[in-house]
């Protein structure tokens, strides 16, 4: 699997829900608003509905009326805002889908959420420690690795490319563990 078939998503989540997206600042007059997705294809978010808009875990269902591109950003009506001051409310908070709805993965697939509090060992059995969360970087996705203990090289954060065809090894989320080739002094 290549690094672009990791689904992107954000971290926060409930046991039941996911975040997949916030709503940004006001666009318009007429109750648009900008949208941050957080999914590996930004369109994607429009495939869920109705979403789930909130914070803190406590979630308000809502249905997109309209949505578009405007210059590099996606733009959205949501069901019942008709006016700029009613979709000011709404910035900042989360939007989120129930976690039944995200779609099956393959095998060698695997969404950010399901990686993160894994432990990461090393081909030598070395314990990195956990992860703490991930990056999308424009080569590659990247495991941000916390380290658990007092690491004998000092390390207290590794940055661990996620290439299945390189630097991971194995991940086994019943285990809880993933196997790196990567070195624990780097």
């Amino acid at each position: 699997m290549s690094e672009s078939q990791v689904m992107a998503e954000q971290q926060t989540q409930d046991n039941e829900n996911v975040v997949v997206g916030t709503i940004g600042a006001v666009y318009g007059i007429k109750g648009w608003v900008r949208i941050n997705a957080y999914t590996e294809n930004q369109e994607g978010i429009f495939d869920y509905s109705p979403w789930l808009i909130g914070r803190n875990g406590q979630w308000r269902e809502i249905e997109v009326s309209q949505w578009r591109w405007h210059n590099k950003d996606l733009v959205a009506r949501l069901a019942d805002i008709q006016d700029r001051n009613t979709a000011q409310q709404l910035t900042g908070l989360e939007i989120a889908v129930p976690v039944t709805e995200l779609p099956e993965l393959a095998e060698d697939e695997f969404y950010w959420r399901d990686l993160v509090g894994l432990r990461v060992v090393n081909t030598e059995n070395y314990d990195m420690g956990t992860v703490s969360h991930l990056l999308s970087t424009v080569a590659n996705d990247v495991l941000v690795v916390t380290a658990n203990h007092n690491d004998a090289f000092g390390k207290r954060e590794r940055l661990i490319p996620f290439l299945q065809s390189q630097y991971i090894v194995k991940v086994d989320a019943e285990e809880g563990r993933i196997t790196v080739d990567w070195p624990a002094d780097f």
